[in-house]
């Protein structure tokens, strides 16, 4: 069933969720009427700690698991409709591949799957082993290879086919900052070439890096959505100033209005509670012969905001503990 929504939405989801049966007094959501909306060509973050439910949502998208009640829909098929899934390319956490096949077997077996000829087979893996390295790899069995060298051939699976929207669960975990780099460059060639990339991260300074939009998922629930200015909190601090060549008599006034944070050789670090303040004691600095070597506002960060929901979900669960031992007693 096609959908009357913008032909600019590649990825959708409406009222999303996924319920589990439980022991206890009610059922549990993994995932609790998640709705979404990503257009061509972006890069969206999905944010949430262990068992949030990205996983679960990641999964749904995919065809994997059916969803409880909601909708999804790439690029205006629903998921019902398998049809849906054409454009989709999909890189799981932990991908399992056959380990006596090589990367140029894996990918060819790959493309059969997709309907390729023994030409475009050949094509492809033309195509991929030079974007992502490859070649040189190419005939050794892939039992033999570390993790950063599987999530190479698990993103060649995922580019089978050159699918206009790609899902990618955790794609930099477990990955050394080599390769991290890598895929972050990848990504952002991909994202250049028009690509639709939807991901879940825990390596939130990657993200930063990389989305155009995020969202946070806590227990199931999309808490925030938005641009990374959108979601944290975007008013200064506080500032960070390095100056150089300072005098002593200058150093003691700023340590009364400002935390010194560190020393060495001739440079001071100072930690200013506001702009102003920080801009004032920078001019008086100046004025006194001293150098400025930085002056860096400090706002919320991703890891910062991710930190500070967890705080608030430990709280509503111990608040929902609370509640229901008053209902034994």
């Amino acid at each position: 069933m096609l959908s009357m929504g913008d032909e600019r939405i590649v990825l959708k989801t409406k009222d999303l969720s996924k319920r589990y049966p439980s022991l206890k007094r009610k059922d549990m959501f993994a995932v609790k009427d998640l709705s979404i909306e990503i257009n061509k060509g972006e890069v969206f973050g999905f944010l949430g700690r262990n068992g949030a439910g990205k996983t679960t949502t990641i999964k749904m998208i995919c065809g994997l698991l059916i969803p409880t009640s909601g909708g999804i829909w790439i690029n205006g098929i629903e998921w019902k409709n398998p049809y849906s899934r054409r454009s989709l390319g999909y890189l799981p956490e932990q991908p399992y591949f056959y380990e006596y096949l090589t990367p140029k077997e894996t990918v060819k077996f790959y493309c059969q799957l997709k309907g390729m000829n023994k030409r475009e087979c050949e094509r492809e893996w033309g195509r991929l082993s030079e974007m992502l390295d490859l070649k040189d790899i190419s005939d050794i069995r892939i039992r033999n290879f570390s993790k950063g060298m599987r999530q190479k051939i698990g993103f060649a699976i995922a580019l089978v086919g050159n699918p206009e929207l790609l899902v990618l669960d955790e794609p930099m975990s477990g990955l050394d900052p080599i390769g991290r780099k890598h895929i972050r460059e990848l990504i952002i060639s991909l994202k250049n070439s028009g690509k639709t990339i939807f991901f879940s991260s825990h390596v939130l300074s990657d993200v930063e890096q990389l989305c155009d939009r995020v969202g946070v998922l806590t227990r199931g629930r999309l808490v925030a959505e938005g641009s990374i200015k959108e979601v944290l909190h975007q008013e200064i601090r506080s500032v960070d100033v390095v100056l150089r060549y300072l005098e002593e008599w200058l150093i003691n006034e700023f340590s009364a209005s400002a935390q010194l944070v560190h020393r060495w050789e001739d440079y001071v670090c100072f930690k200013f509670d506001s702009s102003e303040i920080a801009n004032l004691m920078v001019k008086k600095a100046l004025e006194n012969s001293a150098k400025l070597v930085e002056f860096v506002p400090q706002k919320e960060s991703l890891e910062e905001f991710f930190v500070r929901m967890q705080i608030t979900e430990e709280e509503e669960s111990k608040r929902g503990k609370l509640y229901y031992s008053k209902l034994e007693e």
